[in-house]
C-alpha cells in the first residue's frame, strides 16, 4: 500500500477553509462520488443554501459535535497538495526578505491564503506531521540535497528529499516563524512557534544547529491538549499507580521519576502536578523549557544567558511561600542539596534523573555528595520508564517464540508472542503509538535503613522488587498480552538482567 506522502490529492472544487470553519460546515472524505457535508452543533443550516450554491451539486448532510467537527476540519484541509510537488516549485531566486513579509497574519496555518511554494511547503509539512502524530520533524541538509526525517513512535523514517537548493529558503522560513535571526548562521539557535491547526492548539519547540552543508533544523510538536493529562491515562500498571498517588498525598519529601531522553518523564511529572492542581496549593516549577503551559501553576524556565540556573531558579522560587516545587531535572550537587533542603523544611518536590533504572537514582544522587541519612529521610518514591511501541491490534500476528528469543526474555520455547504486520489501521506499520513500561520503588523504613547503611543497588532490589515488577518483567508481560514486540521488550530487559 502506498505511503500516506505518495498518494494523490484529488483536485476538487471545495469549501474554503476560513469560511468551514466559520460558519461550521466541512466536506467529508467522499470515495464513490458522492458528497456529505458536516453541519457543526450550533451551526446555522442556511448556511448550506451558500453551500449547495458553492459546490454546484446536491449533497447528503450529517449533524457532528464540536470534537467530531475540528477532527473533520484538521482531516480536510491539513494538507492541499503533495509536499514533494511543492518543493519542486520553489526558485532558486527567491528572496528571504520576501519570505519574511509574506507571513500570514493568521496563526493558523490552514487560513493562510499565501500561495508562496515555499510557506506552502511549510505548512503541509507541519501538518501532515500533526496527522500522522509524529513528535519530531528532523530538516537536514547534505550536498546532494535536503532530507526530511519525522520520528513516529520513536523511529525516524524519511519522508521526503530535495534539491540541495531549497535549504537556505525552507530555513530561513522554519526561522522567520520562530522568530530568529536569519542572517545568523553559524551558532545554534532555540525558537517557539505557536501554531494552530484545525482547532487545536501546538506548540513547536525549533532548534538549529550550524553544519557543513547548511544548518539542520528540528521541529518538536507539543500538543497543549497533552498537558491536561491525567494520572488515569499514563497506562500505569496498578501497583506503580498506588506508588505515585501515595507518595503524591505525601506533605514533603522528593519524588523522582528516571529514564532516558523521550521517555515520558515530563509528561509523568505534569500528570502529578494536574493531581496536585486542585487550588488549595501553591505549585510553581522551574524547567528547561517550559513545555506545557498549566492553568494554576507557575512555571519559569532556566535561562543560563542571564544566570538562571535550576539551583538559582529554585532558590529564588522557595521564597514564593510553594506548597509543591517541581524541578525540570537534578543535574549537579547544587540542584540536589537545595532540592533536599527543600523536602525537608515542608516542601513537596518532584523532579526527574538522568539513570537507567529506578534504583539507578539513588546511586546518581549519592554521587552528588548528597548525605545518605539526608536522602534516606527525604526520598518518597522512584518511577522508573520506558517506551515502547505498542502493536496495532487490528493487524498483529501471533507466533511462536524461538530458542533464542524465549532465552532472552525468559520464556519457555514456542511461547506465542505477536509481529507487527501492517494494515490501513496504522498505516502500514504494524503498530500504534507508544506505551509506558513502568517500574516503581516506595521508599519504606527497610529501604530507608539500606539507604542510609550505603547499601548497593542490588542489595536494594532484592526488597524493592520481591512482590513488584521491575522494567524487565514489566515489559516482558506486555510480550505475553500482545501490547508489543519481543524485541522492544529485550531493549529494555537487557539492562535488567543483574537485578534480583
Amino acid at each position: 500500500m502506498a505511503t500516506r506522502q505518495s498518494l494523490p490529492i484529488t483536485a476538487i472544487i471545495d469549501i474554503p477553509y476560513g469560511f468551514a470553519r466559520e460558519r461550521g460546515v466541512v466536506m467529508l472524505p467522499h470515495e464513490d462520488g458522492s458528497l456529505t457535508v458536516a453541519l457543526r452543533d450550533g451551526a446555522d443550516p442556511e448556511v448550506l443554501i451558500e453551500v449547495r450554491r458553492h459546490l454546484a451539486q446536491s449533497f447528503d448532510i450529517v449533524f457532528v459535535d464540536g470534537p467530531a467537527f475540528d477532527l473533520h476540519l484538521q482531516e480536510r484541509y491539513s494538507i492541499d497538495q503533495s509536499a514533494a510537488g511543492l518543493a519542486g516549485e520553489i526558485g532558486t531566486g527567491e528572496e528571504l526578505d520576501a519570505l519574511a513579509s509574506g507571513i500570514p497574519s493568521a496563526e493558523d496555518l490552514l487560513d493562510s491564503a499565501d500561495d508562496a511554494p515555499a510557506i506552502r511547503l511549510i505548512n503541509g509539512i507541519i501538518a501532515e506531521a500533526v496527522r500522522q502524530g509524529v513528535s519530531d520533524i528532523h530538516i537536514e541538509p547534505y550536498e546532494s540535497g535536503l532530507i526530511v526525517r519525522m520520528r513516529i513512535d520513536g523511529v525516524l523514517k524519511e519522508s521526503l528529499r530535495m534539491p540541495a537548493r531549497v535549504a537556505p529558503v525552507v530555513v530561513s522560513r522554519i526561522k522567520v516563524m520562530a522568530r530568529l535571526d536569519i542572517a545568523e548562521r553559524r551558532i545554534p539557535q532555540d525558537g517557539r512557534i505557536g501554531l494552530s491547526l484545525g482547532g487545536k492548539s501546538l506548540d513547536v519547540r525549533v532548534s538549529t544547529l550550524p553544519s557543513r552543508a547548511g544548518e539542520r533544523v528540528v521541529l518538536r510538536i507539543l500538543d497543549k491538549d497533552q498537558a491536561g493529562l491525567s494520572l488515569d491515562l499514563l497506562g500505569l500498571s496498578g501497583a506503580v499507580e498506588q506508588v505515585l498517588r501515595e507518595a503524591l498525598a505525601e506533605p514533603n519529601g522528593i519524588i523522582l521519576v528516571t529514564g532516558p531522553t523521550g521517555s515520558g518523564k515530563t509528561t509523568t511529572l505534569y500528570a502529578g502536578l494536574q493531581q496536585l492542581n486542585d487550588g488549595s496549593r501553591n505549585i510553581l516549577t522551574v524547567e528547561d523549557p517550559v513545555e506545557y503551559a498549566i492553568e494554576g501553576v507557575g512555571q519559569t524556565q532556566v535561562n543560563s544567558k542571564v544566570g538562571l540556573s535550576f539551583a538559582a531558579g529554585l532558590r529564588a522560587i522557595l521564597r514564593q511561600d510553594p506548597d509543591v516545587v517541581m524541578i525540570g531535572e537534578i543535574r549537579d550537587r547544587e540542584t540536589a542539596d537545595i532540592a533536599v533542603q527543600a523536602s525537608l523544611t515542608g516542601h513537596l518536590v518532584l523532579s526527574t534523573v538522568h539513570t537507567n533504572d529506578a534504583l539507578g537514582a539513588i546511586t546518581r544522587m549519592r554521587d552528588m555528595k548528597v548525605e545518605p541519612f539526608l536522602l534516606a529521610s527525604s526520598l518518597r518514591a522512584v518511577i522508573a520508564q520506558r517506551l515502547v511501541r505498542h502493536l496495532c491490534e487490528h493487524c498483529r500476528k501471533p507466533v511462536q517464540s524461538d530458542k533464542s528469543v524465549a532465552a532472552l526474555l525468559g520464556f519457555d520455547t514456542g511461547t506465542i508472542v505477536y509481529e507487527p504486520a501492517g494494515c490501513a489501521k496504522c498505516n502500514n506499520t504494524g503498530f500504534t503509538g507508544r506505551i509506558g513500561v513502568f517500574e516503581a520503588v516506595r521508599i519504606d523504613a527497610t529501604i530507608r535503613r539500606l539507604i542510609n547503611d550505603g547499601g548497593d543497588e542490588a542489595v536494594i532490589a532484592r526488597h524493592a522488587f520481591v512482590n513488584a515488577p521491575n522494567l524487565g518483567s514489566a515489559a516482558r508481560a506486555l510480550v505475553k498480552s500482545g501490547q508489543t514486540t519481543a524485541e522492544e521488550a529485550i531493549r529494555i530487559s537487557r539492562s535488567e538482567d543483574n537485578d534480583g
